[in-house]
């Protein structure tokens, strides 16, 4: 049962107050049911992930809303929320609506090279699903020297080839 601490959903069910949780190490809010279900018709979806934006306590942020473990969950990051894993248990101000712009990420150059000139990176990396592929490239995307860019693709590389682990996760 999801207890939410004071429920003040305004009348175009997108704010709401609650408390901030935490699963694993990562900090989260469940988001109400109407809320919800206005975010599933404006969205035309009602499956993981989708798309939103909003504030919390006032900051804006763009996230996406998954369902994990059959209950849907807004992750709290650091962008969206200071210091938001020591900040486990107090209440927050939510404001959350489906998000339709495009959020396309381009693939670095180097890695989009690295990837497709290996047969079996590449055939891995089409393979993975949409998430574990966004996630490398932001990755890369967002290092900011050449050195730390050229070191890390090749472990991705390596990654996709299956020998090591990256983010926790490995290839089969």
């Amino acid at each position: 049962m999801i207890n939410f601490i004071k429920l003040d959903i305004s009348m175009d069910n997108k704010t709401f107050s609650t408390k901030l949780d935490i699963i694993g190490i990562n900090p989260f809010v469940f988001v109400p049911e109407n809320i919800l279900n206005k975010i599933f018709e404006v969205s035309g979806k009602s499956k993981s992930p989708i798309s939103v934006k909003g504030k919390v306590n006032g900051v804006n942020f763009t996230q996406t809303l998954v369902k994990y473990a059959g209950e849907w969950r807004l992750y709290i990051n650091l962008k969206m929320l200071e210091n938001s894993p020591k900040r486990i248990g107090e209440i927050i101000e939510i404001e959350i609506e489906f998000d339709n712009s495009e959020r396309t990420e381009l693939i670095h150059p180097k890695l989009k090279k690295a990837i497709y000139d290996n047969p079996i990176a590449s055939k891995n990396f089409e393979n993975i699903n949409p998430s574990h592929k966004k996630e490398l490239i932001r990755y890369i995307n967002n290092l900011k020297t050449e050195k730390s860019i050229d070191n890390n693709i090749i472990k991705i590389v390596r990654h996709l080839n299956g020998e090591i682990a990256f983010f926790g996760r490995k290839i089969k």
